[in-house]
């Protein structure tokens, strides 16, 4: 009895999913490019991953190549630079978390404030602007800014009567800068979803509030914040998930050798051993290593999200 009830809620259960595809085929044909495109671009090259325990060569190929088991993740582990590399990337990351995330959230709220229709749409304006900045463009004015003998920046420094300031070459200043130049380029990008998310606030708890006395900020507090605190924890296990993952274009452009020591991340130093030197294994394992550790760190943030809360990303 115990199979045959098995087997006719299973045969049901599948007919039931082959008639859901069928009366909403135009939703998976509309959904088909994106997956094939991950399946082409981002799936199906995973593969290559295996040349991380290979001493790849490129005339040998992937499956030709001598097996070298877990030798350059060893040689990454014990090399002089491990620390360095570690150090600087987490310096930058989570610099950049502390100071990045919680400014589009304050944004947004402030926006929200806002009932001037054309002001709220100059503040949108202004404050999205950046991010259509090429990033080369970015940093093309941040050496232009921050020349300690022609850039604006150090003009006002001499004008209240401290010294010119290398900020491109001293390697005390890399981070602050690459941080808050990152934060003007995307905070106001980056409001655009707890915007969204605010739109959904019903006006009737305002009004409300606004019976009972509740100020602005109160309603600000216990209204609008709890509001988007879902979205607020969501983005927040995802960049927690990409920690160790530094946008490497935008260093890349900064760094030269007078700021390499806080300049150095996991991506530029794949980028130079994998691509300049030829080193592709060696790369490759340390492109494991950065993902593994992303991946541990995503786990852990969404199982302890999960725990203390209901939002979770899975």
């Amino acid at each position: 009895m115990l199979e045959r009830w098995i087997f006719r809620n299973g045969i049901s259960g599948k007919q039931e999913k082959i008639e859901n595809v069928k009366k909403n085929y135009q939703l998976y044909i509309f959904i088909l490019p994106a997956f094939v495109f991950f399946l082409v671009f981002c799936y199906q090259p995973m593969y290559g991953v295996i040349i991380a325990w290979k001493d790849y060569n490129p005339l040998l190929g992937i499956w030709g190549s001598p097996w070298v088991g877990w030798t350059y993740f060893k040689q990454f582990f014990d090399s002089y630079f491990f620390w360095d590399l570690i150090k600087n990337t987490l310096g930058i990351s989570v610099y950049s978390l502390l100071v990045g995330f919680p400014l589009p959230i304050i944004l947004a709220l402030a926006i929200n404030e806002l009932k001037d229709g054309s002001g709220k749409k100059f503040v949108q304006t202004i404050t999205y602007a950046p991010n259509f900045i090429s990033i080369v463009v970015i940093v093309g004015m941040l050496f232009s800014f921050l020349n300690p003998e022609t850039g604006i920046i150090n003009y006002a420094l001499q004008s209240v009567g401290i010294k010119p300031i290398s900020f491109m070459e001293n390697p005390a200043w890399f981070k602050t800068t690459y941080v808050l130049s990152n934060v003007w380029q995307t905070t106001g990008w980056s409001s655009v979803i707890y915007i969204a998310a605010l739109s959904g606030v019903d006006s009737q708890l305002h009004e409300a509030a606004i019976i009972d006395g509740a100020s602005r900020l109160q309603r600000i507090w216990y209204i609008n914040l709890p509001t988007i605190t879902p979205t607020i924890i969501i983005l927040l296990i995802m960049s927690l998930g990409g920690l160790l993952n530094v946008g490497f274009e935008k260093i890349i452009l900064m760094q030269n050798a007078l700021n390499m020591s806080s300049s150095d991340v996991i991506s530029t130093f794949v980028y130079r051993v994998g691509l300049l030197n030829g080193q592709y294994s060696f790369s490759a394992a340390v492109g494991v290593f950065n993902s593994i550790i992303n991946a541990i760190i995503l786990v852990s943030a969404n199982a302890i999200t999960r725990k203390f809360s209901d939002n979770s990303l899975w």
